[in-house]
């Protein structure tokens, strides 16, 4: 169906436009509105208000206790003692850690006059060697932290029993004992070197030491009361020598878990080459042909000829090396104790050397130089070698490291722990 049209007149125009019919829009009716049906209000139950807590009320404060009261204790007045006024000759000179020194040197005094004055009684040389054995025992108790009274009490007792018995063996035993006292005690007394010099001096004591207690061991007169074997005399000090450092070195806590591969290397090196030693001396002089020991013979005849004495080869080629190079590794290294032991093998040959009658003085003393002099020259080689591998080249570095190189360790008259 279409609409009516309507007519739109313009007025002030002279003619009439031409009708245009547009078309009239009718609205719609409305669509009816679908009213859904209110929910059902939800009901809401009350919450449950709870009451708040009472708030507690803070306790009082303690009150602080009062301090106890000081119990007052009457000072009782001391008199003051005077200081009593020290003497010039400690006590510790006669009795203790220096004591020894004393009575070592009154005992070898007495043997060595009885020695050079055939005149005087044969008790004074007894006595003076008694006294020798019993004061080494001493020192080697102090040195090494043991009982000074047992030890020394213990070597007077077999001092005066090879003295006085007739029977040999007691005699021979005694020497022995007194050597191998003499001759461990004068390693043990050295003290670390941090210079070659030093270390010559630590030698040099070592060795006076050792000729001290020479003096005690020809007071028994093994030669002659027990009619012994000096060689095998000889070998049974240095071997017991050696045994003895080797256990208080242990004892000391060098032991051996620190050696490390060098030191095994060196130690045992020192070991084949002092059994070697002795042993093909013995084996030439027992089985070597004629000709081995002829050559020999006129070797020593002509070293002996023309320089007055021959040189020991253990002393010059092992024990003075060692002592050296032992003294001056204890400044670095505790392990410096265990080659320092080998050192007996040169302060036992020198306990033992005035036991022979058949060798003069001279040539004793001639002897004992010559191996020094040689024993310094090896043990001053094979330091600078062990210097080269540590890394220590040039005087410098070696003046630096000799700077730093302080082991402590106690006094020469001090226990080692």
């Amino acid at each position: 169906m279409t609409a009516p049209t309507a007519r739109v007149h313009s007025p002030g125009l002279r003619a009439d436009p031409p009708v245009i019919d547009l078309p009239v829009e009718v609205p719609a009716a409305p669509t009816p509105r679908v009213v859904e049906p209110e929910a059902k209000a939800k009901v809401v139950e009350p919450k449950v208000v709870r009451e708040p807590r009472p708030v507690r009320e803070p306790k009082p404060a303690r009150e602080p206790r009062p301090p106890r009261p000081v119990r007052e204790r009457p000072v009782r007045e001391r008199p003051v003692r005077e200081p009593r006024p020290t003497p010039d000759l400690k006590l510790s000179t006669l009795t203790g850690e220096r004591g020894w020194i004393v009575l070592l040197l009154l005992g070898a005094a007495a043997v060595a006059a009885v020695r050079f004055a055939p005149d005087l009684p044969d008790l004074i040389r007894d006595v003076g060697a008694v006294v020798v054995s019993g004061s080494l025992a001493w020192g080697l108790a102090v040195r090494t932290g043991g009982r000074q009274v047992w030890a020394a009490g213990l070597a007077v007792v077999l001092g005066i029993g090879g003295v006085s018995s007739s029977w040999q063996p007691l005699h021979a035993g005694t020497a022995i004992a007194t050597g191998v006292l003499a001759a461990t005690l004068a390693v043990m007394s050295t003290t670390p070197a941090s210079t070659f010099g030093i270390a010559i001096r630590e030698v040099l004591i070592a060795t006076a030491l050792a000729w001290v207690g020479a003096l005690g061991v020809v007071g028994y007169e093994p030669a002659s009361r027990a009619a012994v074997d000096l060689d095998r005399f000889g070998y049974v000090v240095i071997g017991l020598s050696l045994a003895g450092a080797f256990a208080l070195v242990y004892r000391l806590g060098a032991g051996l878990h620190g050696l490390g591969r060098r030191g095994y290397m060196v130690a045992g090196g020192a070991v084949v080459m002092l059994v070697i030693a002795l042993a093909y001396s013995q084996a030439i002089a027992q089985w070597g042909s004629h000709d081995v020991i002829t050559t020999g013979h006129h070797l020593r005849d002509w070293t002996k000829s023309t320089f007055g004495a021959v040189p020991h080869p253990i002393v010059a080629l092992l024990g003075y090396p060692a002592l050296l190079w032992g003294v001056f590794m204890r400044a670095r290294r505790r392990q410096g104790w265990w080659v320092t032991a080998f050192g007996v093998a040169a302060t036992a040959p020198s306990a033992t050397r005035l036991v022979s009658p058949e060798v003069g003085t001279r040539s004793v003393v001639l002897g004992a130089v010559y191996s020094l002099v040689v024993g310094i020259v090896v043990g001053y080689l094979v330091i600078r070698v062990e210097q080269s591998f540590m890394g220590t080249h040039g005087r410098r570095a070696r003046r630096d490291e000799e700077a730093i190189a302080h082991r402590p360790e106690p006094g020469r008259l001090r226990p080692l722990h």
